[in-house]
């Protein structure tokens, strides 16, 4: 009876991204919606897109396994990653009109670093849409009481998803994204007070977090432990903010002002929310013992889902597992779009013939569906957690695409040679560090990445200049002169 509920539900969100595609005529539409978003979807669709498997699945599992400070990556820096880019990178961004993240780079350094930024950002994208894949196919394999294979289940998953992103774009992705966003948090606060009431109370289950020691955040004043604790928090707080998706929702919103607050509200409802989940998998600890220290030596990520299997009334499991799949359909949906739009307009299209704007549309959901094909092949062979497959699909963009998008944007002297400049030490530095540096340095090779980066757009951009360049995109952005009206 779960099994055909869910697949019911599942069915559901399908046909009404489906729905939703009615609206894609154009490429604009496709990847960023026509810039008619209001407030209220680009907000749903900011919260929907990060609130994914690893918010209910592979936090609370990291965070059994450690404590607050073991989470730091998620949802601390994510939340403030959403924070940062409304507070300094929604507004210039939505002035300047783009179709991609990767047009920035082109507009304000030229074509080279369209291509290195473009391509790390979109393979940045295949640990994140993976994580995704592979908690559906442990979601089915859940609630089919084994009968759907985890691997039968990540191909079901990631068919259905295809299916409806391929036809309807962003339409259908902030449609969809609404719907579930409504469910998560109606499902996540029934299910977290069902749980306190088992538990004796929410301040019983604080409690025993604390004394367990389960609320320690900062490491210890070793300096190892501290770069450790300092290079973990910027991979996701900083090397998420140069992506498609985030660059999609804020070009998707009908005004400036919307860009930036919707922006700043879904990350802050994130911050907020995430910590449910983190509630009703440590209650479980009390409840269920000896279920949680089995899993806790095979798979981790399976704790909440299995506790709402023995512990939950039937309606709380529908509601459950209804808004598990409606996080991780929000996010894998997002995220498939995102690199395929980019990996069209950035790479594809400037090799090709001129496209006219239904060629466009058709070059986008083809690379949709080649990149979703990729994906399924890396989950299923990926043994990796949910948790660690996010976690580090944002090292590529920290060490290559973040100071170049910082720096354009905040520093005139920015230039064609200091972004080369960055992005190759960048990527050289953490590279070398992974094959050939020691196994356990003191700083973590995106962090020495990160800092590479850094000290290679301060030097190219000082030093003389043997590459063509000029000022008059960092100076019209800031002019506003690309206008502030929605299309």
């Amino acid at each position: 009876m779960l099994l055909n509920l869910v697949i019911a539900y599942w069915i559901f969100s399908v046909l009404l991204g489906l729905w939703a595609a009615r609206r894609v005529n154009t490429s604009a539409d496709f990847a960023v919606a026509g810039r008619h978003l209001p407030f209220y979807m680009v907000t749903a669709t900011v919260f929907a897109t990060w609130f994914g498997s690893e918010a209910v699945l592979g936090i609370p599992a990291t965070f059994l396994d450690g404590n607050l400070g073991s989470i730091v990556a998620d949802p601390f820096g994510t939340s403030i990653c959403l924070i940062l880019v409304g507070l300094f990178f929604a507004a210039p961004l939505y002035r300047m009109r783009l179709l991609t993240i990767g047009d920035f780079y082109k507009r304000r350094y030229g074509r080279t670093a369209e291509v290195f930024c473009s391509l790390a950002i979109v393979i940045s994208y295949l640990g994140w849409v993976g994580a995704q894949i592979t908690a559906l196919g442990l979601v089915f394999n859940v609630v089919s009481g084994g009968m759907i294979s985890q691997e039968l289940g990540m191909w079901i998953g990631a068919g259905s998803i295809l299916v409806y992103t391929l036809v309807g774009g962003m339409w259908a992705v902030a449609i969809t994204d609404l719907v579930q966003m409504v469910v998560i948090i109606l499902g996540l606060l029934y299910i977290s007070s069902e749980v306190a009431d088992m538990a004796g109370g929410v301040a019983t289950v604080v409690q025993h977090a604390a004394d367990a020691g389960k609320f320690t955040f900062w490491p210890s004043w070793d300096l190892k432990a501290v770069l450790a604790f300092v290079a973990v928090s910027l991979t996701m707080m900083l090397g998420s903010i140069p992506q498609q998706d985030i660059f999609q929702r804020v070009q998707s919103a009908k005004s400036e002002k919307i860009a930036v607050w919707a922006t700043i509200c879904g990350g802050t409802g994130y911050f907020f929310f995430a910590f449910i989940p983190l509630f009703i998998a440590y209650a479980a600890t009390m409840l269920q013992p000896e279920m949680v220290a089995r899993l806790m030596q095979t798979d981790s990520q399976l704790i909440l889902p299995q506790f709402v299997m023995d512990q939950m009334p039937f309606v709380a499991q529908v509601i459950f597992f209804g808004a598990l799949l409606s996080a991780i359909k929000g996010c894998a949906s997002a995220t498939l779009l995102a690199p395929s739009v980019s990996f069209s307009e950035n790479i594809l299209r400037p090799l090709l013939p001129p496209l006219n704007d239904r060629q466009l549309l058709r070059l986008m959901q083809a690379v949709t569906f080649v990149f979703c094909c990729a994906v399924l092949a890396y989950a299923l062979h990926s043994d990796a957690s949910i948790f660690a497959m996010v976690e580090s699909a944002y090292q590529v963009t920290l060490v290559t695409a973040f100071v170049p998008l910082a720096f354009g944007v905040y520093w005139r002297r920015a230039s064609n040679q200091g972004a080369l400049c960055a992005i190759g030490a960048g990527l050289l530095v953490w590279q070398g560090m992974i094959w050939l540096g020691p196994k356990d340095p003191l700083l973590a090779p995106q962090f020495a990445g990160f800092l590479a980066s850094l000290a290679g757009m301060l030097i190219g951009s000082l030093l003389p200049q043997y590459l063509p360049h000029n000022h008059q995109v960092h100076d019209q952005l800031h002019r506003g002169e690309h206008g502030h009206s929605a299309l």
